[in-house]
């Protein structure tokens, strides 16, 4: 088992906050090739001031029907983009940790520059 990290920044008015988790939910499974029926479980942390955001339910939507979801609150961390989600896939595969893709979407990605660099600057 592998865990895959992501993260996006959700508008501040919220109107488009199921349509980025499941941008960066695509993202993830476009840059690592993940079925679906493999994933062990995801866990969503968002800061307090976005807990009208239902990630889980988002990716309901995009039908993660069988996968295990859990939200939890991120705490506020002084220099964290405001309004970031986080996410972490647990992921039933052989891929060594070398293989993984970690997608940290728009300004998300300053969270793990470290791996943006690593990754050629792939991630977005």
């Amino acid at each position: 088992m592998r865990g895959i990290r992501g993260a996006t920044v959700i508008p501040e008015d919220g109107t488009r906050a199921a349509a980025a988790v499941r941008e960066l939910l695509h993202a993830l499974v476009q840059a690592n090739d993940i079925r679906v029926e493999d994933l062990a479980a995801a866990l969503f942390s968002l800061p307090p001031e976005m807990s009208e955001v239902r990630a889980a339910a988002a990716a309901r939507e995009m039908g993660w029907d069988r996968v295990p979801l859990f939200e939890l609150a991120q705490p506020v961390r002084a220099g964290d983009p405001p309004r970031c989600l986080r996410v972490l896939l647990l992921w039933n595969t052989t891929r060594g940790a070398q293989e993984i893709r970690h997608v940290y979407l728009g300004e998300a990605a300053r969270l793990r520059p470290d791996l943006a660099e690593a990754e050629g600057g792939a991630m977005q």
